[in-house]
C-alpha cells in the first residue's frame, strides 16, 4: 500500500511539474478579445515575461517587456515565484525518486527512506503552495483592475495560463500528500531496537566460579 502511494504520488509530482513549467512560460496570464467585425478581430494577451497580439488572419505580434524594475511589484513576485516552485519542484522529484521504497541505494535502512520520501513529499507541496500563491495573486489583480471604476487602462480577463496553474498547484500538493502519507511512524530506526532487545537479553548477572578448596592434610603428610 505505501509503495503504491509512493508511486502515484510521485507520477502526480512530474505531472505537476510539467505543468508548472508551461504556466510559466505561458503567454496567456490574461486575454482581452476585441471584436471589431464579423471578418476581423483582434486578441491581446499577457504573460509574465511578454505581451502578444494576435488577428483573425493568424498573425501574432509578441513583445518582451523592455524593462524589469519598472515592471507592477506583483508581476515580479509572481515571476521570481514560478521560478522558485520549478526549482524546488525539481529538487523535489530527485528526493522523491531516491526516497521510494522500490529503488535500492546501497544499504540504506527502511526508516531513513521513509525520511527522504517525507522531505520529498514536503518539498510537493512547498512547490505547489508557491505556484498557488503565485497564479491566485495574479488573479486577483487582473479581477481588481476589471471591476476598479477608477482604471484607466486596458481590462483584460482571466487567461488560460492561471488555470494551468491551479491545476499544478493542486496535483503538486496532492502528490505530496500521498508521499507523506505513505511514510510509517516509527519511534527508532530497526537498529536501535535491535540493539536494545540484546542488550536486555544479555544483561544478566555474571555467574563466578571459585576453586574447590585443596585438601591440605595430604600435603603436610609428604613434609
Amino acid at each position: 500500500m505505501a509503495v503504491g502511494l509512493q508511486v502515484v504520488g510521485l507520477i502526480l509530482g512530474v505531472v505537476s511539474w510539467c505543468l508548472q513549467s508551461s504556466c510559466t512560460s505561458s503567454q496567456v496570464w490574461k486575454t482581452k478579445t476585441q471584436v471589431e467585425s464579423v471578418s476581423t478581430s483582434q486578441w491581446q494577451f499577457e504573460g509574465l515575461w511578454m505581451s502578444c497580439a494576435a488577428t483573425s488572419l493568424d498573425s501574432v505580434k509578441c513583445s518582451r517587456f523592455k524593462t524589469v524594475l519598472g515592471l507592477p511589484a506583483h508581476l515580479q513576485v509572481c515571476r521570481a515565484l514560478m521560478i522558485l516552485s520549478l526549482l524546488v519542484g525539481l529538487a523535489s522529484i530527485i528526493v522523491s525518486v531516491l526516497g521510494l521504497k522500490c529503488t535500492k541505494i546501497g544499504r540504506t535502512s527502511e526508516h531513513v527512506k521513509d525520511q527522504i520520501a517525507l522531505s520529498g513529499g514536503i518539498l510537493f507541496i512547498l512547490s505547489g503552495v508557491f505556484t498557488l500563491t503565485a497564479v491566485s495573486w495574479y488573479a486577483a489583480r487582473v479581477i481588481q483592475d476589471f471591476y476598479s471604476p477608477v482604471y484607466g487602462g486596458m481590462r483584460f480577463e482571466l487567461g488560460t495560463g492561471l488555470y494551468l496553474g491551479w491545476a499544478a498547484s493542486f496535483l503538486a500538493i496532492l502528490g505530496g500528500s500521498m508521499l507523506c502519507c505513505s511514510c510509517r511512524k516509527t519511534t527508532a530506526p530497526p537498529s536501535a531496537r535491535q540493539f536494545s532487545y540484546n542488550f536486555t537479553k544479555t544483561s544478566r548477572g555474571q555467574n563466578i566460579y571459585r576453586a574447590a578448596p585443596s585438601d591440605s592434610s595430604g600435603s603436610k603428610a609428604y613434609v
